[in-house]
């Protein structure tokens, strides 16, 4: 006969007192964990840390004349005479920039390989360079010919269709070369002041007008290039002028003394620019260059 189950030999615990149900001290002690409390001991946690040297950015905003720096090297060149040129007739309406007679006369071949020759002999395309020249069929047929003696593949032509444009005449449209000496000196007067107008569609450009086409040009190199050469080809003076005043925050109303020949070729730096006297006449007085008016 089974004997009757003992007793649990568990003996029953007695339930905690109060004192040993409360928390430690140093847990009470603790302040309230809340959003400013975290805020607060990350920064000191940040201030802690040990500085890092973080390379400045260099941020390449919207472009001014004068630049602070300039991202690339450039070189500006005139190209040579064209079958107009060679006639004496001033021609710039832009209906005819492709035009057969607005390409290179047999003087301005040779006056462009002389120039393709000297960017050899200045190293400028040593290391490649991309050529910007104006859809003008001269400053094509140039950039071509520049192509060709300093080994750069047609791949590397950029056509530039609007803002290389020679600058438009007006009413000078048709008229000698000689008479371009006319405009130069409305342009000394004020950069704003256009020549006479002409119903034939040719525009009549300001010296200001060609400094906005040519600042936007900068602004499109700029920003599409960082560290590379390019070669500006232009059909005619007043762009190059205009744009080396600007780039070294000249008058602009003395653009002309900084005149490009046919075939002529400069580096874009403050040592390439020609002898520029301030004349003691006070109508050249300007507090903000290339701004002047």
């Amino acid at each position: 006969m089974l004997s009757s189950s003992s007793p649990a030999s568990t003996t029953a615990r007695p339930p905690p007192s109060p004192e040993s149900s409360k928390l430690p001290l140093n847990l009470l002690s603790l302040p309230q964990i809340t959003r400013r409390y975290l805020f607060k001991t990350l920064s000191l946690c940040l201030a802690a840390a040990p500085s890092l040297s973080v390379a400045p950015v260099h941020a390449r905003g919207l472009f001014q004349m004068p630049p602070l720096r300039l991202s690339n090297r450039y070189y500006l060149v005139r190209a040579g005479e064209s079958d107009y040129e060679s006639l004496g007739i001033i021609n710039t309406n832009p209906v005819e920039k492709t035009s057969v007679d607005s390409g290179l006369s047999e003087k301005g071949k040779r006056q462009t390989v002389r120039a393709a020759l000297q960017l050899k002999t200045m190293g400028a395309c040593d290391r490649n360079c991309w050529l910007w020249p104006s859809i003008t069929q001269r400053a094509y047929q140039a950039a071509e010919i520049i192509a060709s003696i300093n080994g750069i593949s047609r791949s590397y032509i950029v056509p530039e269709y609007s803002f290389l444009d020679a600058r438009g005449l007006g009413a000078y449209e048709g008229k000698k070369l000689d008479s371009i000496s006319e405009v130069y000196a409305l342009d000394s007067i004020s950069m704003k002041t256009k020549p006479p107008p002409i119903s034939d569609g040719t525009p009549n450009e300001s010296v200001s007008d060609v400094f906005v086409r040519v600042t936007q040009l900068m602004s499109i190199l700029e920003t599409q290039y960082s560290e590379d050469t390019v070669v500006i080809v232009s059909p005619d003076s007043d762009n190059l002028s205009v744009l080396q005043a600007g780039v070294q925050g000249l008058d602009l109303r003395r653009h002309s003394e900084l005149y490009f020949g046919p075939g002529e070729v400069r580096l874009l730096d403050a040592d390439s620019i020609p002898v520029y006297k301030q004349p003691a006449s006070a109508v050249y007085k300007c507090t903000n260059p290339p701004n002047c008016d």
